[in-house]
């Protein structure tokens, strides 16, 4: 297994795993995502690869202070096998390289597997509230606390 940034060719792949793991969410274009991450100077999606086929990404960038990861899936067939844990560290060596003092992630309040995941890698709850805001619906003052 190799990881790299991912290849131009597997983006259709890489969004189809996002689906069928459950990380997209109807209001985000996963997409979209993918093609700003890829285009941007602060950021890239990551692929873990066998022989050409993808195992699973993770999306990473910064902000100048902090590194995110975003999107990291893999493929469940493939899942508990080293691929999540590899593709964690190249997403942390990915900011390091950076010079970035520090990397953190948000996990659904509904998914307590992938708490205890990274629990496991030595990441701790940050114990503070993520509050956001959609731009396009700026005007908008329906609730949209279940969005993230």
């Amino acid at each position: 297994m190799d990881i790299a940034v991912l290849p131009e060719g597997s983006y259709g792949d890489a969004v189809a795993l996002w689906n069928k793991t459950g990380l997209t969410r109807p209001w985000n274009e996963p997409s979209a995502d993918l093609h700003r991450a890829v285009s941007g100077p602060s950021s890239t999606v990551l692929a873990a690869l066998d022989t050409g086929e993808l195992l699973g990404t993770a999306m990473v960038g910064h902000d100048g202070h902090r590194g995110w990861v975003y999107y990291l899936a893999v493929h469940p067939v493939r899942q508990r096998q080293g691929i999540g844990r590899a593709l964690m560290h190249a997403s942390e060596q990915w900011v390091r390289d950076r010079g970035i003092p520090k990397i953190q992630l948000m996990v659904r309040d509904t998914n307590p597997a992938a708490a205890a995941f990274y629990a496991s890698l030595g990441y701790e709850d940050a114990k503070v509230t993520v509050l956001g805001r959609f731009l396009s619906t700026a005007a908008d003052t329906g609730d949209a606390s279940d969005r993230a």
